[in-house]
């Protein structure tokens, strides 16, 4: 078992990031902007989309996001969470 100890400081934000730019591409590599995505998952904004896909102001996607995010997509939510 690893101690947690280890972990950079940054860790969880970076993951964040990486999210963003998961959901980012998948979005566009499915032809959808981001207030469709955004409309699909329930919001009348983009706002949701356009912060958590660059991590603004620390704003992130939770897990129902991503669910909703990868069941719209037609792809595993694991393709979200990966670090690529």
């Amino acid at each position: 078992m690893q101690d947690i100890d280890n972990l950079p400081d940054d860790h969880i934000e970076q993951l964040h990031i990486q999210i963003g730019k998961n959901v980012k591409k998948a979005r566009e590599e499915k032809g959808l902007t981001q207030l469709q995505l955004s409309q699909a998952i329930g919001h009348k904004s983009v706002t949701i989309i356009s912060r958590a896909e660059i991590c603004y102001k620390g704003q992130h996607f939770n897990i129902e996001h991503l669910s909703k995010i990868a069941h719209i997509l037609e792809i595993d939510i694991c393709e979200l969470l990966s670090k690529k």
